[in-house]
């Protein structure tokens, strides 16, 4: 019996919980064989951001979206464009859901993040993890735990609220 071939698909796994988008993505992927994971931060631009010195200043929202829309382009061009070119399936995770969701959460317009995730490709599967009910104390890593550490003090809110914020948007975009 053979196998049948499964055409390349790009699979957007978002959520704010980067533990449990991690795992989702393995899931989505199945056996490694058949593609790739394209995570946060493949450029290193975070990296960069969290060894800055204090005089760097504290980013904005709008600038920590800036630069993940950098990153996702460093991912697009190095990663998820050339596997889906050689017929393998990437899941990307987080992809724009989780991005746009945080934008919404941090009070920028819609039509801003729409025009800033324009040049990304849409995914053949969205899957969106929900966070755990008391976990959102607990999320320090991935775009979203990163995130809003940088702004909470200057977003008027605590972190908790933010990644809780973010929760709600991301809920209101998987619908």
């Amino acid at each position: 019996m053979t196998k049948k071939n499964t055409p390349p698909q790009l699979i957007a796994v978002d959520g704010v919980d980067a533990a449990a988008v991690q795992a989702e993505a393995r899931i989505a992927l199945g056996s490694p064989s058949r593609g790739g994971i394209s995570r946060w931060d493949a450029s290193g631009v975070f990296q960069e951001l969290a060894v800055a010195e204090e005089a760097a200043g504290t980013p904005s929202a709008r600038t920590l979206l800036l630069l993940y829309a950098a990153d996702l382009a460093f991912r697009l061009r190095w990663q998820i464009r050339p596997a889906l070119a050689e017929g393998r399936t990437v899941v990307a995770a987080p992809y724009i859901d989780t991005a746009m969701a945080f934008g919404r959460a941090a009070g920028l317009k819609p039509s801003w993040l729409t025009n800033l995730f324009r040049f990304a490709p849409r995914p053949k599967h969205r899957r969106f993890v929900a966070l755990s009910k008391g976990r959102a104390a607990a999320v320090k890593d991935g775009f979203v735990g990163f995130s809003s550490q940088r702004i909470a003090d200057h977003a008027g809110g605590s972190r908790r609220q933010i990644i809780e914020a973010t929760a709600a948007q991301l809920r209101r975009l998987a619908r």
